[in-house]
């Protein structure tokens, strides 16, 4: 197959100008920010892009470099893939290995997206506002996620978002930050049911949240989540909330990510200092550090995730 490239400033419209001349879209990166994709027609590729220095992700993952980082809330900075906008919560990637972006869709309605998939080694996506429908292979009919509920989209699983209420409003973290996604144009979703198929070790999980009790935990309380089994122990999420505790205690974590964002309400974090922590704002803790929290308000809600060593 002959590729050339195309270098150019609006990406978007350049993809739109290739499709009009018969191509279809293969791939494009990163999906917070696309400056990259790739075009075919026959024996025919384009390669466009409107940062022709920018290195194409990488099949391993880069090393972990663990740090502080505390992202106050802001409006969304950049348009994605399909439209989507994107808030990034952890701008310096901790070595390019992990991503988290604050992703909404203000209008609602159809999303312009195609079936396609993700090199990827994790990513879940949870739902802080509103609701969306997706469809995923081997996962049967389409489904509606809710507010609170979250999904493991394993490496490589099929998807495609089909629409959002207006004001949906997710947190997708993954690793590593930057992949490729990739369409894929012969598979039809709905494809079926083979809910315990494994997809490099890691099975399909929809996490409900209004099926699932909140218990104790740590001084407050949790919705407890069945993501370490699905991961194959690759990663944990709960549902954090204050239940009128004074404090939330957190023990030193011994894999890598330990990340938090803010659902609702307002807090203290006690992390080497005190921080005012308000809605939407997000942190990173290193591995191996204790720290707090202090809740300030009755609907204080956390979204808590945290990694094992991915390697």
């Amino acid at each position: 197959m002959s590729e050339r490239e195309v270098v150019c400033e609006d990406l978007n419209a350049a993809i739109d100008e290739i499709k009009r001349a018969g191509f279809r879209l293969d791939l494009i990166y990163p999906a917070d920010d696309p400056h990259t994709a790739v075009l075919t027609k026959g024996g025919d590729a384009v390669r466009v892009t409107c940062r022709p220095e920018a290195e194409p992700p990488s099949e391993a993952l880069p090393p972990f470099r663990p740090e502080f980082v505390l992202t106050r809330a802001a409006p969304s900075a950049a348009e994605g893939r399909a439209g989507m906008l994107y808030r990034d919560l952890i701008p310096g990637r901790l070595g390019e290995r992990y991503i988290a972006s604050h992703i909404s869709i203000p209008a609602g309605g159809p999303v312009a997206d195609w079936v396609h998939f993700h090199r990827i080694a994790l990513q879940l996506i949870y739902v802080r506002r509103g609701w969306v429908r997706l469809v995923y292979e081997d996962q049967g009919a389409p489904f509606v996620m809710h507010e609170g509920d979250f999904v493991l989209q394993p490496p490589e699983i099929r998807h495609r978002v089909l629409e959002s209420s207006p004001g949906l409003e997710v947190v997708e973290l993954g690793a590593p930050a930057v992949h490729s996604t990739f369409a894929d144009h012969d598979l039809e979703l709905p494809n079926g049911r083979d809910l315990d198929r494994s997809f490099s070790g890691q099975r399909f999980l929809h996490h409900k949240a209004d099926e699932t009790a909140w218990t104790a935990f740590r001084g407050g309380e949790a919705q407890e989540s069945a993501l370490a089994e699905a991961s194959g122990r690759l990663a944990d999420l709960r549902t954090v909330r204050s239940a009128a505790a004074e404090t939330i205690d957190f023990q030193p974590h011994d894999g890598e990510l330990v990340f938090g964002f803010v659902l609702d309400g307002a807090a203290t974090l006690d992390y080497r200092g005190d921080r005012e922590l308000g809605p939407a704002d997000a942190f990173v803790i290193p591995p191996g550090e204790a720290w707090r929290l202090m809740p300030s308000s009755a609907d204080f809600r956390l979204l808590h995730v945290a990694t094992a060593v991915l390697d």
